[in-house]
């Protein structure tokens, strides 16, 4: 009675019955039970990287940049994953593109650090043309900023005279174009920057010297690929190149002298794994390289193999583990000259390739593991396609046929920076888990 009889005798009887208590006990509603609501634990953050490591590839073997960036938004923890698989791999065109990396990856910043730290490849593109071009010392900071960058890409475009730069204009009308070498304040910043390891150069311009320029940089290169311009000996007083090369790729529409890669290739005659030609070289050069270099040569891409040069290069290197050829015809002499050593074999093929050449190839080879077929017009119905898909089958030899030549090239092409003793020809299983180490993701700005 205690608390209800103060009450009755602190207030007038005509007020008692007006006092509402009910506002002392808890609504009905919060006596019911709750029901539970359900806890859902964190995914791992190894099971996130790998998820997004296995979807980093779409179906055309192309990395799905629109993926990762759909995976950026879900959490704080994929867009951690994420945002460093989209940063391994920058692309920067012009000056605004610049400045929005210089703030993406402000080293004052840990999200700063992370990203800079996260880029492993750099594509610039240094167009004279444009209005809000890319100049020659933004490129050179956003490399600083990049410390475990190992590989750049570098695209030089001249300038074409007012009125006159035509989109799609012939390469020869390009490559007559002006183009201002480096200055000394960028090649400072170069060379302060990280040690890269692999250099792609496309000079479609009339400037002979930024190659060399470029060269002088980076004594530790290993990978190198260069097209376009023709590159030319810098100077008879110059020194030998210090590199020793592991790979070179060439894209000339003229060969370059013989003169040049004795210059290029001076410490690599020990080192060189990897040589490929896009475009016939002339037949002194192709003798030069494949006599001075071929017995250690462990892969060789031409674009054809139609003379006795070809066929005579191809027989020297007696160490080949892959050889790829674009063109989808070759002399019968160049599959007798293959060596027993070759563990993949890159062809294309229409309906005139000769096929019982390759068939016995792969009959007679113990080593063959994989054979890559680019289908040219017309080859898919090659009478002799059954046979070879049968001696194939027979030999236990991997058989992988595509009719886009961009999967055929990035089938066959490793990963342009050494990462052991021979980088191993792309496949369908393994481009899709070697990135993780030395693939990566472009993404523009």
């Amino acid at each position: 009675m205690g608390f209800l009889s103060f009450l009755y005798s602190s207030q007038p009887a005509e007020n008692v019955a007006e006092l509402d208590l009910t506002t002392m006990y808890p609504p009905r509603d919060l006596l019911r039970p709750q029901p539970k609501v359900a806890s859902y634990a964190r995914v791992p953050l190894e099971i996130v990287m790998n998820i997004l490591e296995t979807a980093y590839y779409n179906d055309a073997l192309e990395p799905d940049v629109k993926l990762l960036t759909s995976c950026a938004l879900v959490c704080k923890d994929w867009t951690y994953v994420a945002q460093k698989l989209l940063f391994r791999h920058i692309t920067l065109r012009s000056q605004p593109a610049y400045i929005a990396f210089q703030e993406a990856v402000d080293r004052s910043t840990p999200r700063g650090r992370m990203l800079g730290d996260a880029v492993v490849r750099m594509r610039v593109v240094l167009d004279h043309n444009q209005p809000y071009r890319l100049a020659q010392r933004s490129f050179a900071r956003a490399v600083t900023l990049c410390p475990n960058l190992y590989e750049l890409n570098v695209a030089l475009y001249g300038e074409g005279a007012p009125g006159q730069d035509v989109v799609g204009s012939p390469d020869a009308a390009r490559m007559q174009r002006y183009a201002p070498a480096f200055d000394d304040r960028t090649l400072s910043l170069l060379r302060s920057g990280p040690r890269i390891s692999a250099l792609q150069f496309s000079n479609w311009s009339d400037n002979c010297t930024s190659l060399s320029q470029l060269l002088d940089i980076w004594p530790c290169l290993k990978s190198l690929v260069i097209s376009g311009t023709t590159p030319q000996l810098p100077s008879e007083s110059l020194g030998p190149f210090p590199c020793a090369l592991e790979e070179l790729r060439m894209n000339f529409q003229t060969s370059p002298s013989v003169d040049f890669l004795q210059w290029l290739l001076h410490n690599s005659a020990s080192t060189l794994r990897v040589l490929e030609f896009e475009r016939d070289p002339s037949p002194e050069l192709l003798d030069f390289v494949t006599s001075e270099y071929g017995s250690s040569l462990q892969s060789l891409a031409l674009p054809t193999c139609n003379s006795f040069e070809s066929v005579k290069a191809v027989h020297v290197c007696s160490a080949l583990r892959e050889f790829k050829m674009e063109g989808a015809w070759a002399m019968p002499a160049m599959y007798k000259a293959l060596p027993f050593s070759l563990e993949h074999l890159a062809i294309g093929i229409d309906a005139d390739t000769p096929l019982q050449h390759v068939v016995q190839a792969i009959r007679r080879s113990d080593m063959l593991s994989t054979v890559t077929v680019h289908v040219w017009h017309g080859g898919e119905r090659h009478p002799q396609m059954a046979a070879l898909k049968i001696a194939c089958a027979l030999q236990g030899v991997d058989l992988r046929v595509t009719r886009d030549v961009r999967e055929f090239r990035s089938l066959t092409r490793g990963d342009p920076v050494p990462t052991d003793s021979y980088p191993r020809p792309r496949t369908l299983e393994n481009l899709k888990y070697m990135h993780s180490s030395t693939l990566s993701t472009p993404i523009s700005i």
